[in-house]
Order: C-alpha cells, then structure tokens, then sequence
C-alpha cells in the first residue's frame, strides 16, 4: 500500500478517509485485518517514556494464614522479579497482606497493573513459577468466582470435582486445548494465559457450574483446533462441524400415591351433612332418657370389647395349632409284569441238582468190602 501511494501522491488525500479501498474492488479485505504470522508488539522500553511516571500508583491484596510460609520462602523471587521493572512490594506478615507499588524509575505504567495480578495469584495459591509469567506481554490472567452459581454445598462440591476430573485428567485436557494453566481453589478458579485461552476456559468453568458435562466443552476445542490447521476452513462458518448437545432432563415427575379425579362442575352446592341430633331424631334416640342412652352406650361398648378379645385369642391360638405335615411317599418295587415265573423249569434243576455227587472223584479207587454180618449169614446158609 505504501508502495501505491508513492507513485500516486494525489491519493495521499483519501488515504486517511479510507474511499481509496472502498473504490478498488481488487483489494482483498482479509489480508487488511488478518495478522501475519510470527508477528509480535515490540517491547515497552525506557526510551517509550524517559520522564517517568508522575504519580505514584500502588495495589494491595489480603492473604490467608495458611500461605505465609510458602510466601515467605519464594519472597526474594518475587521481589527480585518485580525489580527488573523498578516495582516496590512488600509483605506484610502481622497484617496478611502484599503491596506494590510504583517508584521514581518505573517508566511502564501498565507494570504495576502486572504486578497487581502477580500478588493476586500468588494469594490463591498460584505456585510462583507459573504466577511470575503474568509480567509478560503476551500473558494475562482470570480468576472466575464460581463459589455462589449453585445453591447448595454438596451439589457445588461434585461439580467442581467434575471440572477437575479424575485424578485431573479434565483439567489437563483443558490447559492443553487452551495453552492455560488453570487452578480450582476454594470457591475461585484461577486461570493464566493469552487471552483466546482465557476466554474458552471462562466458558467451560462457566458451563459446569450450569451442570453442563465439560466433556462436550472440550469435545468442540478438540474440533475448532483441528479446523484452525486448514487454510482454506479459516474464513468459513465452522457451525457443520461442531456437534450440538442438547440437554435433555431425564428426571420423570414423580406421580403421587393417592390420585384425585377432579368431579364435574356442578352449579349447586352439595347437600349440607346431617348434624348429630338430627340422625338421633331419625332414629328415634333423642326421646329416649339419659339413663337409657348410657345403658346403650355401655353395651356397644361391651360388643366391641369382646370382639376384639375374641380375635386376640384366635391369634394366641395360632401357634399351638400344630401344621399339616405332607404324606409320606412309599417307595415300592413292582416286579415287571412282562417277566412270568416258570415254577416247572425251577423244580428241574432243584432235581437235577440233588443227583449230581459233590466233591472230586478219587484217584484210586478202593474196592468195596460188605461187611462181617454178611459173611455170618452166609456160612449159616
């Protein structure tokens, strides 16, 4: 551009009105506001302001008790930190509170607001080596009160712990995405990075309060960040890509035990109930004798009675009343039908069995002898 105007010195008039571009069609808009890459804001130096600054400006903060001694030990950091660009801080241990402060050689103006940041984080337990990179240019800082978007305590405390994740993968996930460091502490979020990071870890941290999963959050970083990568998507509408979550309440309306059925509407009121004398007058009591009505009295009193000690007794009764035992199943063998007993086969073998002779025979045999009786009979003869 400056190259154009050089060879065009009658277009250095509408240089400052800006209808040189409007008129010139074939200048590209989004190189006009697009940053080129790798460039950076040069450095406040002391030659920006050689004078110094007029009035001294300076910022306190409270601390609690518990981070005294880690300030206490990372103190000469600090102070030596804040020295490079000539800020005074102080700490005060009887009070519980930091200050800072400008001096006669601070030349930036903005550096006491840095400074002011820097005691901030470090009273919600911000460690100081991450504190300490608030003093660069390109860094800045949040810290999101989330301690009064949920009423109750235990409903607050799980979803903050939802935010940290298990074991603080979720918290992980996010300082990735966002190239933030990010710290839940108490009822404050503390967040410290450039200021795109800052702005989508507001968000997130806003969301689950608001009982929105950060899981879906995160989800939709991951995607815009791979959609950054690719040139051609830079000045496209990235709404088709990203997925949208809908909240769906799952929770049913609880339905009451006893159901009403609501009556027709009827014009004319309902029909005034009966008093006390006059169902007595209806049933011919109310001329009776006060003697006579105790008597009646007496004897429903004594009808009810005795039916409820009857039923007392009936139950008593119950446990002496032995219980029906099951029947005892036999178990017997039938001998098959089909199988008859042969008795005339049974008999045969007994038969056969008394012949045969039991034992070995004999090797060799003796003859036999008759006996002496014999021989005296036969002489006789």
């Amino acid at each position: 551009n400056a190259a154009i105007f050089e060879r065009n010195p009658h277009l250095s008039s509408k240089r400052s009105s800006g209808l040189y571009f409007r008129h010139n069609k074939n200048v590209d808009e989004s190189q006009l506001f697009a940053v080129p890459d790798g460039w950076k804001e040069p450095a406040f130096t002391k030659d920006d302001n050689p004078k110094g600054l007029l009035e001294e400006s300076s910022f306190a903060t409270l601390f609690p008790k518990y981070r005294e001694a880690y300030l206490k030990e990372c103190w000469p950091l600090v102070q030596k930190a804040l020295g490079d660009s000539h800020i005074k801080a102080t700490l005060d241990l009887i009070e519980g509170s930091i200050t800072v402060c400008t001096t006669k050689k601070t030349f930036d103006p903005y550096a006491v607001v840095r400074a002011r940041d820097l005691i901030k984080l470090l009273a919600r337990s911000v460690p100081f080596e991450q504190a300490v990179r608030i003093l660069e240019d390109d860094m800045a800082c949040d810290i999101i009160k989330i301690g009064t978007l949920v009423r109750t305590r235990e409903r607050f405390v799980k979803r903050r712990q939802r935010l940290i994740g298990p074991k603080g993968s979720t918290l992980k996930a996010l300082e990735l995405l966002t190239n933030c460091y990010v710290m839940v502490q108490g009822n404050t979020v503390s967040a410290l990075g450039p200021f795109n990071g800052l702005k989508e870890v507001r968000k997130v941290v806003l969301d689950t309060m608001k009982n929105i999963h950060p899981i879906y959050n995160i989800k939709t970083l991951m995607i815009k960040r791979e959609l950054s990568k690719d040139p051609e998507l830079r000045l496209q509408s990235w709404e088709r890509f990203l997925p949208n979550f809908r909240h769906k309440n799952l929770t049913k309306r609880k339905e009451p035990k006893k159901k009403t059925t609501k009556k027709e509407y009827t014009p004319f009121p309902p029909q005034q109930p009966e008093s006390q004398i006059d169902k007595e007058l209806a049933t011919g009591e109310f001329f009776l004798r006060e003697s006579v009505k105790k008597r009646k009295k007496m004897e429903e009193i004594k009808v009810k009675q005795a039916e409820v000690l009857s039923k007392r007794q009936e139950e008593r009764n119950r446990a002496f009343i032995p219980p029906k035992e099951k029947p005892v199943m036999k178990k017997t063998n039938k001998a098959p039908s089909e199988a008859k007993i042969n008795i005339e086969a049974i008999k045969a073998k007994v038969r056969k069995a008394k012949t045969k002779k039991l034992g070995a025979p004999s090797v060799n045999p003796v003859p036999q002898t008759k006996p002496a009786y014999d021989k005296k009979k036969k002489n006789k003869g």
